[in-house]
C-alpha cells in the first residue's frame, strides 16, 4: 500500500507551502521572505511562484511583492456560497420531506451535469437515494432542464450537439428539438419532470433558486418511485423554492 509521504507530490507541496506563507502577511511579502519561510531555493520559489501567478492563485505587486491571487477568493467565495445554501435549505428540505414523505434533493449546475450537494431522506424502507456528490447530465433531471432553459435556446441546443443527448432509459429525450420545447414549456410553468429518463421507474419533480443577482443558484427537487410521484406537489416545491431564493436574496 503507497504511503501518505510516498503518493504527494513535491511541487505541489512547495506550491501550497509558499501560499500558506503569503497569507501569514497582511501586506505583500517579499521573495526574500518567502525563501526564509519555505526553505526553498530561491530559483525554485520564483519557478512556482511564476506558475501561480499565471493561473490567478498570487499576485505580483508593482515592487515585486507577492500576494494571494483573485482566483483564491472567488474559489473562496464559491466555497462558502455553497455551504450557506445548504445551511439554508436543509431546514425547508426536511420539511418538504416530511410532507411528502420522499427524498429531496438540493444539486448545482457544473459543465453539463447536475452535482447533487444536500439531500433529505424519509425513514421508510423503499425511497429513492441519491448519493451527496453523485452526478448525472441535465438532460435526464427535471432541474438540469430548468437549468437548460434558464440557459436560453441557444445554450440548450449548444448543449445537445455537445452531448449528443444520451439515452439512459426508454423515455429519455434524445431529440434536440422535443428538448428545447420541453425545457422552455417547463422554465415559464416553474417546474420541470424527470419521467423516469434517468432511472427505470424513478419520477421527479425539479424547481430553481435563485441569488440575490436573480441568477440560478440551484435546483430543488422531489424523487420518488414513478408509481408515488404526485403532480401536486409541484406547488408546494414552487413555494418551498421561492422561500429559499428569498433567503438567498432573491
Amino acid at each position: 500500500m503507497t504511503s501518505n509521504t510516498s503518493s504527494r507530490i513535491q511541487v505541489i507541496d512547495r506550491a501550497i507551502g509558499l501560499l500558506d506563507a503569503i497569507a501569514r502577511y497582511r501586506k505583500p511579502v517579499s521573495l526574500k521572505i518567502l525563501i526564509a519561510e519555505t526553505g526553498l531555493h530561491a530559483s525554485t520559489a520564483h519557478r512556482i511562484l511564476g506558475s501561480l501567478i499565471q493561473n490567478g492563485l498570487v499576485e505580483k505587486t508593482s515592487d515585486n511583492h507577492y500576494r494571494l491571487g483573485l482566483r483564491l477568493v472567488r474559489l473562496g467565495t464559491r466555497l462558502h456560497s455553497t455551504l450557506d445554501l445548504c445551511a439554508i435549505a436543509l431546514p425547508i428540505m426536511e420539511h418538504l420531506r416530511d410532507d411528502f414523505d420522499e427524498s429531496v434533493n438540493l444539486s448545482i449546475r457544473e459543465g453539463d451535469q447536475v452535482v447533487y450537494i444536500e439531500r433529505a431522506t424519509p425513514n421508510r424502507m423503499m425511497h429513492v437515494h441519491q448519493v451527496v456528490g453523485s452526478r448525472a447530465p441535465l438532460h435526464v433531471t427535471a432541474v438540469g432542464k430548468l437549468m437548460l432553459g434558464a440557459a436560453g435556446r441557444e445554450a440548450c441546443a449548444a448543449y445537445a450537439a455537445r452531448t449528443n443527448l444520451p439515452a439512459y432509459t426508454a423515455n429519455t429525450i434524445t431529440s434536440i428539438d422535443r428538448l428545447v420545447d420541453e425545457v422552455i414549456y417547463a422554465l415559464k410553468r416553474g417546474y420541470a419532470l424527470d419521467n423516469e429518463e434517468a432511472e427505470n421507474g424513478v419520477g421527479c419533480i425539479g424547481v430553481l433558486l435563485y441569488d440575490g443577482a436573480g441568477q440560478v443558484a440551484a435546483g430543488l427537487s422531489v424523487s420518488a418511485p414513478i408509481e408515488r410521484r404526485s403532480i401536486k406537489w409541484a406547488q408546494t416545491l414552487i413555494q418551498a423554492g421561492e422561500r429559499i431564493s428569498q433567503s438567498l436574496g432573491a
